[in-house]
């Protein structure tokens, strides 16, 4: 909203996408960024450094603190990670062929297990190692 009062054609489809104000209220880190080439992105952040003292003053008038922060502005490459990164997977989408769909089966049943045979010297079943109240 700030930005839009500014009426600076420079400033045109700049986005603050985030705004961090340390503990003391003192700096105002604030994010921005916008569509363009490295040549765009220089201009914009000349442009907020020379109306850093504008953008105090009107902060001052709409905040109530005793002391408007300091605002620090920095360049958020968010934005172009992120469509560099749609770009890729773009990329990857159009040169792995997709697969036909397999025909799907039925999932098979286990066969049964086969019988375990005891070890040497070990009961065959279990009862025939357990003692009974006769053995005692």
């Amino acid at each position: 909203m700030l930005l839009q009062t500014m009426n600076d054609p420079r400033l045109q489809l700049v986005t603050v996408t985030l705004v961090n104000i340390d503990r003391e209220l003192e700096y105002a880190n604030v994010f921005v960024s916008t569509v363009g080439d490295e040549a765009r992105r220089r201009e914009v952040m000349q442009v907020l450094k020379n109306a850093k003292g504008f953008i105090r003053r009107e902060l001052a008038k709409r905040v109530e603190l005793r002391r408007a922060p300091e605002v620090i502005f920095h360049w958020d490459p968010s934005p172009e990670k992120a469509e560099h990164i749609a770009d890729l997977l773009d990329q990857i989408k159009t040169e792995t062929p997709v697969a036909p769909a397999a025909a799907v089966t039925p999932l098979e049943t286990p066969a049964p297990a086969a019988a375990v045979t005891p070890l040497a010297g070990a009961p065959a079943s279990p009862e025939a190692g357990a003692l009974h109240d006769d053995d005692i």
